[in-house]
């Protein structure tokens, strides 16, 4: 994603991408909805399966694009008290160097 590998920009900081599950196919995939902007900063906001749904409503977006921008806005203080809190979590791919 990194690297600009998006489904769609869904506009306010907030990207959609399809994550494929083994053994699934295309109807098993999975929709995730980041908050970022494309520096160093993303969140994951939101996951849904397809074939549960095909999207977001225009409702839930606008709710989804505040809530991005808020935690963009964060600096690394709010972060990592947020973290502390249990109210952020990090989340890696395990091969943090």
């Amino acid at each position: 994603m990194e690297r600009g590998l998006i489904d769609a920009d869904l506009g306010g900081h907030v990207v959609k991408k399809r994550v494929a599950l083994p053994g699934r196919g295309k109807r098993g995939s999975t929709r995730t909805l980041v908050g970022t902007h494309y520096k160093d900063r993303w969140f994951f906001l939101s996951g849904f399966e397809k074939n549960e749904r095909d999207s977001i409503d225009d409702r839930e977006l606008g709710a989804l694009q505040n809530f991005a921008q808020s935690l963009l806005a964060l600096n690394e203080k709010q972060i990592a008290l947020a973290s502390v809190d249990g109210m952020l979590t990090e989340i890696t791919d395990g091969d943090e160097t």
